[in-house]
C-alpha cells in the first residue's frame, strides 16, 4: 500500500481505532473543549483546558496539513509495545507537526521512502495513510506525516517540499 492510499483489502484495519480515518480524506480525530475551544489528540471525552477541566468535549477532524515543528531519527528498535516488522527493524524518522489552526503540535512516523535528510524545519507536511506492519493476520495501518510534494517551476519535476 503507498502513502497515499486509504485501506481497501478486507485484512487492513486500523492499528489505533478511534484516532484517525481514511474516508472521505486521511484525517486525525481529535476533540475540542466546547467550553474554551482548545484541541486535544488523541481524542478525549473529558476536557483537560485550564478552568475547564472535565468539560464536556466533541469530536472532530483536525487539519491534515501542517508545518514540521521538529523530528528525529529512531535509530534504535523502540521497547514493548513494539512489533518488530518480519523483515526485522529499520531505522525511521519520526515528526513533530505543528497544526496552527488547532494549535497543537502531532507526532507521527513519516513513510519510509523519507529519511531525516529529507526534512527541513518549517516545511509543509501532509496526513498520510500507510502500512505500519503487516503479518499473517493482515495489515495494520497508521496515520504517517510526508512533505508536500511541489512542482520545481525551473525544472517542471516533482519535489519534496523544502529541498
Amino acid at each position: 500500500m503507498s502513502a497515499q492510499q486509504s485501506p481497501t483489502s478486507a485484512t487492513s484495519s486500523f492499528a489505533v481505532e478511534g484516532w484517525f480515518e481514511t474516508d472521505p480524506a486521511p484525517a486525525l480525530i481529535g476533540s475540542r473543549c466546547i467550553g474554551s475551544g482548545t484541541y486535544f489528540f488523541p481524542p478525549t471525552d473529558t476536557s483537560r483546558a485550564p478552568g475547564y477541566a472535565g468539560g464536556a468535549t466533541e469530536e472532530v477532524r483536525l487539519s491534515n496539513r501542517g508545518r514540521l515543528w521538529s523530528y528525529t531519527s529512531a535509530g534504535y528498535q523502540p521497547p514493548e509495545p513494539y512489533l518488530e516488522p518480519p523483515e526485522g527493524f529499520a531505522p525511521f524518522a519520526i515528526a513533530a507537526v505543528e497544526l496552527p489552526d488547532e494549535g497543537l503540535v502531532v507526532l507521527g512516523q513519516v513513510p519510509s521512502d523519507v529519511s531525516t535528510e529529507d526534512l527541513t524545519v518549517g516545511m509543509e507536511m501532509e496526513l498520510v495513510i500507510d502500512t505500519l506492519y503487516a503479518d499473517d493476520e493482515g495489515t495494520k495501518v497508521i496515520w504517517k506525516w510526508r512533505p508536500v510534494a511541489t512542482t520545481n517551476p525551473a525544472t517542471s519535476e516533482m519535489t519534496e517540499a523544502g529541498r
